[in-house]
């Protein structure tokens, strides 16, 4: 039996509808990933049910916000506050949002330099 894995790019438009489908079709979170990209940041959403997994990557701009999924998936809390403690991706209306307080770390942003 052949089960799903798929990364499949997604515009900002199309993002918050498809997450919320997501869950109405009963996905769960399974992971939040920040990568720095010469523009700003690709962030990859990963939902899995029983054995498939789904990857939306989205593209953002260094500049652009991003709605946060926590309203949808409220354990999103901790990987969206990460991103954008650790590389500067500025999520909006993360609920429980850190401020940047979830790690003790030397310098802000760590991650944030392009390499």
């Amino acid at each position: 039996m052949e089960h799903l894995n798929t990364i499949e790019p997604i515009t900002m438009a199309e993002f918050m509808p498809a997450v919320i489908r997501f869950k109405m079709d009963g996905w769960r979170v399974v992971q939040i990933c920040a990568n720095r990209v010469p523009d700003g940041y690709e962030m990859s959403y990963s939902f899995g049910k029983d054995y498939d997994m789904r990857t939306l990557r989205l593209t953002v701009g260094e500049n652009e916000t991003i709605s946060s999924i926590t309203q949808v998936y409220p354990g999103a809390f901790l990987q969206e506050n990460e991103a954008a403690e650790l590389f500067g991706v500025k999520i909006e209306s993360i609920d429980k949002d850190y401020h940047d307080k979830l790690y003790r770390i030397a310098r802000e942003t760590p991650f944030k330099q392009k390499g």
